[in-house]
């Protein structure tokens, strides 16, 4: 589904289900014709996207991005970011009804974030790529048909590919850095010596060589030619095999409207997000 048949639809009711038997859903949801309003947090890979939605669907929302790689930071760093992030729009003086996080379980950066008081919405999502796929199932079903698929969207173009790794967000040194693995070869010369980096180089090898197979998803937000050609280009450099695919908008779709099924955890004030290891990938802390 793309922005044409979303702005066609013109959907103006936020119907769902709600997994609470308290009915908080319905709670912080007025009539269908009433306008909500929330504050989305993101990471920024999804930007042109989240602005899309905001400026399309019938609620009023508030948008705020973080950099992409903060999920390329310890867990912890991750975890306290975002917690920071939510406090500050839980102490804000808008009356905001729910906080829309644009975030799957990347790196668990999620995993024992609390609501204050405000509830916390988030797609049951292992990683954003899910978000351009449209559910969970499809996004599995793919990934379990093409091994060894390298996927680029506009976001991970333009946001998610650094020169340098090794301090991703926030000036803070990233994991892959403190591992030594952002190094030049020349730089791994210069630290352990010829042979020694050699070694390290022969052990680890080049992350490339897992990938046959490189997907652009076309959300089509705008002209994505550039970006599509570029992909293009990469994959006969690497002789990969390269494939275009219309992303499907269903899940962000659901998070912007207010349509919160099972594909959605709703964090009531108070509670914690926990990470679960079944097709639930989330679930409130005990």
């Amino acid at each position: 589904m793309g922005p044409a048949t979303i702005v066609a639809q013109g959907l103006a009711c936020r119907g769902g289900c709600s997994q609470f038997d308290d009915g908080l859903v319905s709670k912080i949801r007025a009539n269908e014709h009433t306008m909500s309003y929330y504050k989305f947090l993101g990471c920024d890979v999804i930007y042109r996207e989240a602005c899309y939605l905001t400026a399309t669907c019938p609620h009023k929302i508030d948008v705020g991005f973080l950099p992409k790689g903060l999920h390329d930071l310890e867990t912890r760093n991750m975890v306290e970011q975002l917690q920071a992030a939510v406090d500050e729009i839980s102490a804000s003086d808008k009356a905001y009804e729910a906080i829309l996080l644009g975030y799957a379980r990347c790196n668990d950066g999620l995993v024992g974030v609390q609501a204050r008081d405000i509830p916390l919405i988030l797609p049951r999502a292992h990683d954003c790529i899910t978000f351009y796929f449209g559910s969970r199932q499809a996004y599995r079903e793919y990934f379990d048909n093409h091994p060894g698929t390298y996927f680029e969207t506009t976001g991970w173009m333009e946001r998610g590919n650094l020169e340098d790794g090794s301090r991703p967000a926030y000036s803070q040194e990233g994991v892959m850095a403190k591992l030594g693995l952002t190094d030049s070869y020349e730089e791994m010369v210069e630290k352990y010596g010829k042979d020694n980096a050699d070694y390290i180089m022969s052990t680890l090898g080049d992350w490339r060589e897992n990938y046959s197979r490189l997907l652009y998803l076309q959300m089509g937000p705008a002209n994505e030619d550039r970006f599509i050609e570029q992909c293009r280009q990469t994959a006969t450099k690497r002789t990969w095999e390269f494939e275009v695919q219309e992303g499907n908008w269903t899940l962000l779709e659901k998070l912007f409207y207010g349509k919160w099924d099972e594909d959605f955890l709703v964090v009531p004030p108070g509670k914690r997000i926990a990470a679960c290891n079944d097709e639930a990938i989330v679930k409130l802390q005990d």
